[in-house]
């Protein structure tokens, strides 16, 4: 995902839970393979127009594959929605790029080709990218990079409160720095807990990093994290508006210059470098040390089903270009994402040695319906944020909280 859309993250998948479509499409939308024609592909980038690197690759890419490609761009919600109704009426298009949470969803449905019976090649795609976009074993699409969360701070604020960035590495040495920037005059650190999937996406790295189980959220692991964001938030570390705090509001005020730290995303690279300070980067702390696990972010190229068979050839041609070796290059250097084959990984940081910390994160990193959780996702996510907006309120204690939010996931 990218800056104006990244906001969004995974509430298309709770958008997209009611409707359960039946896949098969007609392919109407183009000739068969053998006779070139033109194929469809959506994706949720409307930002970019065909003159854009973006735009003159997917041109490309179809005329590789000796066909025109008609692109349509729909935001991260809307695409995901009228991928699901246009499944119902037998015209999906040929390929399709979505958020990985998505992915779940849309397979759920019926509607997606697994990659290996496409012969689509994923063995150079690190394990905890595609897991994103594998059910059952099984992979559903060609993931196209990956974004993730580590801290960014302020190097002159940490610098006159006598912090040196080298001694964070677990909760307590974070606090530590909060509290001593908080003595200087400064302000701690700032990240999104609205209440939307952005409040879960930014909580899930000190969730996961104490351990926690998405399957128990009241946990003592998951009270743990809550419990640490309430004490930063009691201690004046963090602004009360983190409750209202989306992942951009949240990084305007880290752009102030006066937090020390700011929780945000790869995408915010080419903002901090505007920002007129110097920063650096690093990895979100477990509890007990060592990098905990964030959420990975980021969208798979995926192929919907058809019931003209034969058109599966040319989109196959088509997903192989856009992600290609040499292409992914350009794509995650314009998306500022890491990509998820470690050769384009090596690539990049020869190119941008600002990505190295970007580069262990997404290594880190796990996906939010990983694990089995597929569609049940949402239904745990929504609790979820509800819990962390009602601890930081004061509303309920952070055990309560989550118990409630163990309570709502279990009924979902």
């Amino acid at each position: 995902m990218i800056p104006t859309r990244r906001t969004l993250m995974a509430v298309a998948t709770a958008a997209l839970l009611p409707l359960t479509a039946c896949g098969g499409g007609s392919g109407s939308s183009g000739s068969s393979s053998s006779a070139g024609g033109t194929y469809t592909f959506w994706d949720p980038y409307p930002q970019f127009d065909a003159s854009s690197d973006w735009g003159r690759q997917v041109t490309a890419c179809g005329s590789a594959a000796g066909v025109k490609l008609k692109r349509t761009s729909y935001d991260t919600t809307d695409l995901g929605n009228k991928a699901l109704l246009a499944a119902q009426q037998g015209n999906a298009p040929d390929v399709m790029l979505v958020d990985n949470p998505v992915v779940s969803t849309l397979v759920a449905a019926g509607i997606l080709n697994k990659t290996g019976d496409l012969g689509l090649d994923t063995s150079s795609i690190q394990q905890n990218i595609i897991g994103a976009g594998t059910i059952d074993g099984a992979s559903y699409g060609v993931p196209i990079g990956a974004n993730t969360l580590a801290l960014y701070y302020n190097k002159k604020v940490l610098s006159a409160a006598g912090v040196d960035p080298v001694s964070v590495k677990d909760w307590a040495s974070l606090t530590a720095a909060l509290k001593k920037v908080k003595a200087a005059g400064k302000k701690g650190i700032t990240f999104s807990a609205i209440n939307t999937e952005e409040g879960s996406f930014q909580f899930l790295p000190w969730f996961w990093g104490a351990g926690g189980d998405l399957t128990k959220l009241d946990s003592a692991k998951g009270v743990a994290a809550l419990s640490l964001w309430k004490q930063w938030v009691d201690a004046g570390y963090a602004p009360k508006d983190v409750l209202q705090n989306t992942q951009t509001t949240s990084w305007q005020e880290f752009a102030t210059g006066d937090y020390a730290f700011g929780e945000n995303g790869t995408w915010q690279l080419g903002n901090a470098d505007k920002a007129g300070f110097g920063y650096g980067v690093i990895n979100i702390p477990a509890q007990n040390g060592g990098s905990a696990p964030v959420p990975t972010g980021g969208e798979f190229v995926t192929v919907p089903v058809q019931q003209d068979t034969s058109r599966y050839d040319v989109s196959k041609k088509i997903v192989g270009c856009l992600t290609s070796q040499s292409n992914l290059l350009a794509t995650d250097t314009t998306l500022m994402y890491v990509a998820p084959t470690a050769a384009v990984q090596t690539e990049q940081v020869a190119k941008n040695a600002e990505l190295k910390p970007w580069v262990a994160a997404v290594a880190a990193a796990r996906g939010r319906t990983s694990g089995g959780l597929g569609t049940k996702y949402p239904t745990i996510s929504q609790p979820l944020w509800t819990a962390v907006q009602s601890a930081l309120s004061g509303g309920k204690s952070p055990q309560d909280a989550l118990a409630a939010a163990q309570s709502s996931a279990q009924k979902g």
